[in-house]
């Protein structure tokens, strides 16, 4: 009796199919290009979304936002010069919010573990990042 209740569980917890994965990053919905940052930024402000982005962001986006951080290496990635003012000319605030917010490809998301307010100062301290 307990070996075919065993053999279910494993093919419930362990299915033999494959999942699919979606192929190439996940499209922007129209409606977040539509959004505008709320927030003015203020020097505590940036300083706080500064360290987020060392805790979360600096391992693949580097800390100069040069894509060379310590992970990209390791995960075979290759990701956009963040210092570099074109990457982000053609991303409207709403896009990057959406983007942090909700991750892009192998880029974890946020999620609800920041605040919208925090997640939008992230928004300005990455495009502060580009070189002027």
């Amino acid at each position: 009796m307990l070996k075919p209740m065993f053999v279910l569980l494993t093919l419930f917890l362990f299915p033999s199919t494959p999942q699919q994965t979606p192929v190439g990053p996940v499209p922007i919905p129209a409606d977040a290009a539509t959004l505008a940052n709320p927030v003015k930024p203020t020097a505590e402000s940036q300083a706080h979304a500064k360290k987020m982005y060392g805790y979360d962001c600096a391992m693949c986006h580097g800390v100069t936002g040069d894509g060379k951080g310590d992970l990209v290496a390791d995960l075979k990635l290759s990701l956009k010069d963040l210092t570099d003012p074109a990457t982000l000319k053609d991303k409207s605030d709403g896009e990057l919010f959406y983007i942090i917010k909700n991750g892009r490809g192998q880029m974890p998301p946020e999620g609800d573990r920041g605040k919208p307010e925090d997640l939008w100062n992230m928004v300005i301290y990455v495009r502060s990042l580009a070189k002027k």
